[in-house]
């Protein structure tokens, strides 16, 4: 290591570099927390290099020290205090977040520290000993900074904790009034009639879908330990050992599978509980769109503040959502979407992470490049219900002192719909392709200029100032949200806790509705499919033996041939040199081995039609999910291994047996003494007519024990290998049975959970429905089971566009249904039950 090298990094003060990571464990930034963390940067007087390193951080730079890397380097004496400070943060929003627990784990990990230890600190920090309210008398959240002061005394940041907290705190709520003048943070008794009742709704809401979140997470965990019953009830059922080890293995496959997507699903969940939870204390804004839209120049309008670097003062840019909270309003400024690389990606999915806990997504477009993949993204939305407001930023360089007061002279033309420079196209446009994504067409096209805002609040226009805001039309979107959350704020968060809920739980209960039925027809299917691998044995076994026959009997032909040369030669044999003869003419015909070779070719014969017929099996399984036929389909996170079916040939034929016993019962002479001494009778015979006679009875005798043998060969091996071909037969079909079986088990314990989870949307829905009718008529009722039942009767919902809700009475809104679809983004329809039933 160079000197330069151990200078800096003796200049670092890892502390604060711990207390980086654990503010962007959540993948999210908040204003108040980095303004704090800034001053309390200067306040500790902090090295330049360790400002790089948080700002390298912040913005997960390539080279950002790792959390490991810091860990390693916190002295032992300094790690309990470093911890606190840590935890401290972690808590500073009232919860541990899993990914906040598993940074504190791991540290924990690095300095060995055990759980009890971790768990001793955090319980700490849930009853913290400071509580601060604001100087207008309305309370808060401690605040950031206070809560950075927790038993620690002896770090540069525990100094500038004590000396910091209140003065900090202080100057950012007084920056923050002065900032947030604009109609969006509103203020009188209307607003704060309006965030009461948002509040109180918000409680109730989230209580009632906690419900619905710890019901589905423990059917999914329930759902995981069925599939182990599964496989253990094959293991202890199944007679046949080898062929329950083949299931057992496919099952194995199967449930690791299933196990890998239900914890997947159950993550998603656990993912969108938390996303609620953070929530609950806000009415969440959040900015959306493509990388240099205008999302991070609308958020320093509506703030007016930047977000600057730690120690250096100048625009910082971060891979993180970006959150301003100001009571109870919470603005979030995303990444950008859309880019094609890896980091682009990397970048829409924290943007991603944001959509649960959002009340309204403002998603910004510009007039300079509206392509039909920038609204690729709007499907998200939609599936998850959430309210949309578009916002098209129409560019124009106004920075330009000619171009300016030729817009202030006509500010309207540049928002002119028709025209040469009219947006008229562009909304038309906007609104083809957002409805391609977005299912409905029921959200607001807001066209504003950004620039004309910006420009309003810096010092070099302050003359054309008021100009310049009025003709941004910024202020349209500002009462766009002020009507959101007076007029509509209670709906609002309750899209956020319940309807938007039902798509987190009604994924899974769809997921498994579709493998539960994936499980029915692949078992169907296989039945199927084993009756015609039946009719293929019983083909492949006659045709199999009748090979096998042909070539024992080509075999024992050849034998034939060879006995006239044999007699020829050994007519004058007696008996003993005659059979030693013939057992070395069998020899060198190699008899045993050609009948050895005939036998294991009937059996590859067979075997390969059998392989080839289950070959074919796993083809149209391939086939069948290609066309998505037959309501399965074959995708590499699909649980059943459907690919192994071709596989199954090879294991369920070692199943039945290594091969053939064959039989071969010895080929003698038997007999042929006979013939010499009806030879010795004959003494006044010719040699030759002896010759004839002797080559004759010979040939006679051989050829009666040749064909003799041959049947019993025929006989004996034939029964042998269709002995092989049942055992092949009987073991296939025990596989199939089995595997049927099991897949028939699967199914039936998918549907207990499916219907659970089907109970659960049921129940988020009801009570959706309930808070809607409420909303529409201009009531309120605490959210219970009674009250619902009271009111709601049935509900259908197709989760983004629809929900019919019956009732129990006639419901008399005071909002027209068709103004409901803009607020709702679903079409609403409402049923009196009484007047319905019949």
């Amino acid at each position: 290591m160079s000197v330069s090298s151990e200078v800096f990094i003796q200049q670092l003060n890892y502390g604060f570099l711990l207390l980086t990571h654990i503010i962007c464990a959540d993948k999210q930034i908040r204003f108040e927390e980095l303004r704090c963390f800034r001053k309390l940067c200067e306040r500790a007087r902090i090295s330049q290099a360790t400002k790089n390193e948080i700002n390298k951080i912040l913005a997960q730079d390539e080279e950002h020290l790792t959390l490991e890397q810091i860990a390693h380097d916190v002295s032992v004496g300094e790690q309990s205090e470093v911890m606190r400070q840590v935890v401290a943060i972690a808590y500073a929003d009232g919860y541990l977040v899993s990914s906040e627990r598993q940074i504190l784990d791991r540290i924990a990990s690095i300095w060995n520290w055990s759980n009890a230890e971790i768990d001793h600190i955090i319980a700490e920090a849930v009853n913290p000993a400071i509580r601060r309210e604001s100087t207008d008398n309305n309370q808060t959240r401690l605040s950031f900074a206070a809560r950075l002061l927790q038993n620690g005394k002896k770090s540069a940041l525990s100094h500038a904790v004590n000396d910091m907290a209140a003065k900090v705190y202080r100057e950012v709520v007084e920056q923050t009034i002065k900032q947030l003048e604009r109609e969006i943070l509103l203020s009188g008794p209307e607003y704060d009639e309006a965030i009461k009742q948002c509040s109180l709704i918000a409680k109730e809401d989230y209580q009632y879908a906690e419900l619905a979140f710890k019901k589905t997470e423990s059917t999914l965990q329930a759902l995981i330990k069925s599939l182990e019953d599964v496989i253990e009830k094959v293991d202890k059922n199944n007679t046949q050992a080898k062929t329950a080890q083949e299931v057992t293995k496919q099952l194995e496959e199967t449930k690791q599978s299933l196990n890998a997507e239900i914890i997947k699903e159950l993550a998603t969940v656990q993912e969108s509980h938390q996303a609620k939870q953070r929530a609950l204390n806000y009415f969440t804004i959040a900015f959306m769109g493509r990388t240099k839209a205008g999302k991070s120049t609308l958020h320093s309008i509506i703030t007016k503040d930047g977000w600057e670097s730690i120690g250096v003062g100048k625009q910082r840019t971060t891979r993180f959502n970006r959150i301003y909270e100001w009571q109870n309003i919470r603005i979030i400024d995303t990444p950008g979407i859309g880019a094609a690389d890896a980091g682009g990606r990397e970048d829409e999915e924290i943007a991603k992470s944001i959509v649960d806990e959002a009340d309204i997504i403002c998603y910004v477009v510009t007039n300079d490049s509206i392509q039909e993949t920038e609204f690729s993204f709007l499907k998200l939305l939609k599936e998850k219900a959430k309210p949309l407001i578009i916002l098209l930023n129409i560019k124009y360089n106004l920075r330009d002192a000619r171009r300016r007061e030729h817009f202030l002279k006509n500010p309207h033309k540049l928002f002119a719909l028709e025209g040469k420079s009219g947006i008229g196209g562009h909304i038309d446009r906007i609104r083809r392709y957002a409805k391609q994504h977005y299912a409905n067409d029921y959200f607001d096209i807001v066209p504003v200029m950004l620039l004309a805002a910006q420009l309003s609040s810096e010092a070099e226009h302050q003359n054309e100032s008021k100009k310049l805001y009025k003709a941004s039309r910024i202020q349209d979107f500002l009462d766009s949200i002020r009507e959101s959350l007076i007029k509509h704020g209670t709906i609002r968060r309750s899209q956020t806790f319940l309807g938007s809920t039902v798509g987190a739980i009604e994924h899974p209960q769809r997921w498994i509705n579709k493998q539960r039925k994936s499980y029915q027809d692949l078992s169907t299917t296989l039945k199927s499919k084993q009756q015609n691998v039946q009719r293929d044995i019983e083909r492949a076994k006659q045709d199999s033996t009748e090979y096998l026959q042909q070539q024992i009997e080509a075999t024992f032909q050849a034998l034939i041939y060879a006995i006239p040369n044999f007699a020829e030669e050994h007519w004058q044999d007696d008996e003993i040199q005659m059979n030693l003869a013939w057992k070395q003419k069998i020899k060198s015909m190699k008899l045993e081995k050609r009948l050895q070779l005939s036998s294991e070719e009937a059996v590859e014969q067979f075997n390969q039609a059998i392989q080839d017929s289950l070959e074919e099996v796993g083809k149209e399984f391939q086939l069948i999910s290609q066309l998505n036929l037959g309501g399965f389909s074959l995708q590499e996170q699909d649980s059943f291994s459907l690919k192994n079916i071709v596989k199954i040939g090879g294991g369920i034929l070692a199943v039945a047996g290594a091969g053939l016993a064959l039989f071969f019962p010895p080929l003698g002479i038997a007999g042929l003494i006979g013939v010499g001494l009806n030879l010795l009778s004959n003494l006044f015979e010719s040699k030759k007519e002896k010759r004839r006679k002797a080559v004759a009875k010979i040939s006679a005798s051989l050829r009666g024990q040749i064909w003799k043998q041959e049947k019993s060969v025929i006989n004996q091996n034939v029964e042998n290998f269709e002995n092989y071909c049942g055992d092949v037969s009987e073991n296939i079909n025990s596989y199939f049975k089995e595997l049927t079986e099991s897949l028939d088990e699967i199914s039936n314990n998918l549907e207990k959970p499916q219907k659970s989870l089907f109970a659960t949307v049921n129940y988020l829905n009801h009570g959706y429905a309930k808070r809607i009718i409420d909303w529409i008529t201009g009531k309120y009722e605490p959210l219970t089971i009674p009250n619902i039942k009271q009111v709601i009767v049935q509900v259908q919902r197709i989760f983004g566009r629809s929900i019919a809700i019956n009732t129990r009475t006639n419901v008399s809104p005071s909002i027209s249904l068709e103004e409901s679809r803009y607020i709702l983004h679903e079409k609403l329809v409402i049923n009196n039950f009484e007047n319905n039933k019949d």
